[in-house]
């Protein structure tokens, strides 16, 4: 990807952080000061609800003047009856800053999707496909029985994953039982990653919690008002995978109950809304633990940052 440009034709911005912490708007910002300086950009999303064209409310997809005249993609480019991965999306998202690059485009991630980012600059295990039966297998059995078994086979990774994580807890099962090697041994040999090729940038939005947990409760609160409800029954209309992303996405299966009227209208609200704080806080902690120490983290809210963009985007917008 850098093979004969220049670190400044290889620019790559990345606005991470929690849901609601402002992250579209600082991006759309940040574009508009970019081609204010003749420097067309393009946001990117890095989010895993927004890549779905099922979920245009309830991912709080940005809406055409959101986007503030600025290009977007990526967005709402799957159907939901498909699940994205990390690496299906880091593969077209990779695809797109190449193309961007090939005609002097800034490229603009953002979005709250960690394991997204991280396949994409770090690249995926070249894991083989897992035999059919031992998958089956090991997926057949109950939480505890799985973690005593990855004590045994993998011991390393069963000390480091929640013993309630059902899903790690079989997937590195299934990896040492199917291949004869353990997972992280895999993830030694990563590859495709863009790391190294490009000029990173990368800034994460930690604004303070409580700021943070009461834009949430707005925000879905302002999903219901603007067709929350109408887009979940045009989903479950479609009787796909209970088991799909989609249908898991943060509000849907709040909003599902209260359709079958397991769940009066205020406790649908008071159960989307500590779901959605509950996502925050599980961003706002993997941000802060996960990221190299070369991003920029920034306290403020979107509102201070967009007043004084040259101030902490100073190395994107450099002449």
């Amino acid at each position: 990807m850098s093979k004969g440009k220049t670190p400044i034709e290889n620019r790559v911005a990345l606005i991470a952080g929690p849901t609601a912490s402002g992250k579209t708007a600082v991006a759309v910002k940040l574009a508009q000061a970019l081609e204010s300086k003749k420097q067309r950009a393009v946001i990117i999303n890095a989010d895993s609800a927004q890549v779905y064209a099922d979920l245009a409310v309830i991912s709080a997809r940005p809406t055409e003047a959101e986007m503030g005249g600025i290009e977007h993609r990526l967005f709402g480019e799957w159907d939901g009856a498909e699940a994205c991965s990390a690496a299906d999306w880091a593969k077209r998202a990779k695809a797109e800053i190449e193309e961007l690059h090939a005609e002097g485009i800034v490229p603009i991630l953002v979005g709250g999707t960690g394991m997204y980012m991280k396949v994409l600059l770090e690249g995926i295990a070249p894991i083989p496909e897992i035999d059919p039966e031992i998958r089956a297998a090991v997926r057949a059995l109950p939480t505890e029985a799985a973690l005593d078994a990855l004590m045994i086979e993998d011991p390393e990774r069963a000390i480091e994953l929640d013993p309630g994580d059902s899903q790690r807890i079989a997937r590195a099962l299934e990896v040492k039982r199917s291949t004869g090697t353990k997972l992280a041994d895999w993830q030694l040999a990563k590859v495709g990653g863009i790391d190294g090729e490009v000029d990173l940038h990368a800034f994460v939005l930690q604004p303070d919690r409580e700021w943070l947990y009461e834009r949430c409760d707005r925000r879905f609160e302002k999903m219901l008002h603007d067709g929350a409800i109408a887009e979940v029954e045009n989903l479950l209309a479609r009787k796909l995978d209970a088991d799909l992303p989609v249908m898991r996405a943060i509000g849907v299966p709040e909003i599902t109950a209260y359709l079958a009227k397991e769940l009066k209208r205020e406790e649908m609200i008071e159960a989307g809304t500590q779901a959605t704080r509950n996502y925050a806080k599980r961003q706002y902690t993997w941000f802060r633990r996960q990221p190299p120490a070369s991003w920029s983290k920034i306290n403020e809210t979107p509102e201070s940052i967009n007043s004084d963009l040259k101030t902490y985007f100073a190395s994107l917008l450099r002449n």
